[in-house]
């Protein structure tokens, strides 16, 4: 999984150069990750391939958006789009510039456990690359002309989000799973906390986050492993040894069912589901991906897309995931349909979630999504980016190296009886549901309650 709040800065000058492992068997795929620990102790998940000219390194740091004060969320994204807005000696135009003219890209985002940076580069332009990112973790400038233009741009989203009910949806659900949870905040904040956010807050968060025990890094490319060893010392070894994270308490998703209407005057009723899920250390976890396959998670052969589009035609499309947190996990789906035919959508989910919740799949349907997820492993790794961002969430997800390699004979693993069990834990209590449009239909009536907590 990949969360769906990260940003990510297209790179096109690379669209036709980049490093293919469809072809690689998943066994010649893991025994080509190395673990590298550099001089100085930094260590990372490595790849070495020559097919071309380019290093992509993925990396995150332990906190993420859990880490913005409660009255300030939204800091942790903009430390993520400021980052690169100078450091060091340079400015921020002078910055860019020099990523430019390299074709450097150089990126920070956050999610709600990790900030996250993403760097790619011509082998050649290497020394240059690591050494802009190094000024940009160790020294940023923060400088007020930079921020205000910055926190401009996130409000004037932000006030975008206001009238969008696909956004609107989303922070109402984490509202109703979370509560007051630091979960239950949206990532890039509200209008009324980023405003309040000053150069001292975004500082604070940059000396207790970006620290060397929370790293984790993934480097795929055209690089040896002294060299890279040296980079990365270069890049990271001066950055303080401890972060200083507050205690993020676990949490269960409020127990379905529930149902929120949002009121916006849009022609598109939008329609917004979901439930505790599992965890991504639960041993039942594989089951759990491949039940929720069947239901929402396989496209075009998805049990909801069959039932919602093709035999009701009430949605152009559905589609349900597993998301999973450091400290929770929900799963999520969603659709959107005309004002008057929201109950009938809302029904048509409803009782395809409880018949698969209640009876599980078919051995034909199982045996479908087991052949899909297999083969579409490799598939999903045709690049070094894509590789590179699979082997830095292997390692946030505390997966053994050779993941890759055991993937499809856990796959293979999972009986029938695992799913149906997987699909009643998972479905058998109902659905907490947000529709967000015009005056709501008879069944979109608000029944919300507070979100529960454990620790």
């Amino acid at each position: 999984m990949t969360y769906p709040f990260l940003r990510r800065v297209a790179f096109s000058f690379v669209a036709g150069a980049t490093l293919s492992l469809a072809a690689i068997s998943p066994s010649l795929a893991a025994a080509k990750i190395q673990r590298l620990v550099s001089p100085g102790g930094i260590e990372a998940w490595f790849v070495q391939d020559a097919t071309v000219p380019l290093i992509a390194m993925e990396y995150s740091f332990a906190g993420g958006s859990a880490q913005d004060p409660k009255d300030k969320s939204g800091v942790a994204n903009l430390v993520g789009d400021l980052l690169d807005e100078g450091s060091g000696d340079l400015d921020s135009k002078t910055f860019h510039e020099r990523l430019d003219r390299r074709a450097i890209e150089l990126s920070f985002s956050a999610t709600r456990d990790t900030f996250r940076g993403s760097l790619r580069m011509l082998r050649d332009n290497k020394d240059e690359a690591f050494d802009l990112l190094r000024s940009a973790l160790t020294s940023p400038h923060f400088d007020t002309a930079d921020v205000e233009r910055i926190r401009s741009q996130v409000i004037s989203g932000l006030r975008r989000e206001t009238t969008n009910p696909t956004s609107l949806a989303s922070r109402k659900f984490l509202e109703v799973a979370f509560g007051d949870h630091p979960y239950g905040r949206q990532t890039n904040g509200n209008l009324d906390s980023v405003p309040t956010v000053t150069v001292a807050d975004l500082k604070d968060y940059v000396g207790r986050v970006i620290a060397k025990d929370g790293l984790k890094i993934a480097v795929v490319g055209d690089v040896d492993p002294a060299t890279l060893g040296k980079l990365l010392d270069h890049t990271f070894g001066a950055l303080p040894a401890k972060a200083n994270l507050t205690p993020v308490p676990d949490v269960e998703a409020a127990k379905p069912p529930q149902r929120a209407f949002v009121t916006l005057d849009v022609p598109q009723t939008v329609i917004t589901f979901g439930g505790p899920g599992v965890k991504r250390n639960d041993p039942n976890f594989m089951a759990a991906y491949v039940v929720n396959h069947i239901l929402g998670g396989g496209g075009l052969s998805s049990r909801l897309y069959r039932e919602v589009r093709e035999k009701r035609g009430l949605a152009y499309s559905v589609f349900e995931s597993l998301l999973w947190m450091e400290r929770s996990a929900v799963f999520i789906g969603n659709t959107g349909t005309r004002a008057d035919r929201a109950g009938d959508t809302i029904d048509a989910i409803e009782k395809e979630v409880r018949r698969i919740a209640e009876e599980g799949p078919t051995q034909k349907e199982l045996d479908e999504a087991k052949s899909y997820l297999k083969g579409s492993q490799m598939l999903a790794l045709d690049t070094s980016s894509k590789l590179a961002q699979a082997l830095l969430q292997y390692q946030q997800d505390k997966l053994p190296i050779d993941y890759i390699e055991r993937r499809n004979a856990i796959v293979d693993a999972v009986t029938l009886d695992d799913a149906k069990a997987a699909a009643k834990r998972l479905w058998g209590q109902g659905l907490l549901t947000v529709v967000v449009g015009r005056a709501p239909q008879a069944a979109a009536q608000p029944t919300a309650a507070p979100a529960t907590k454990s620790n």
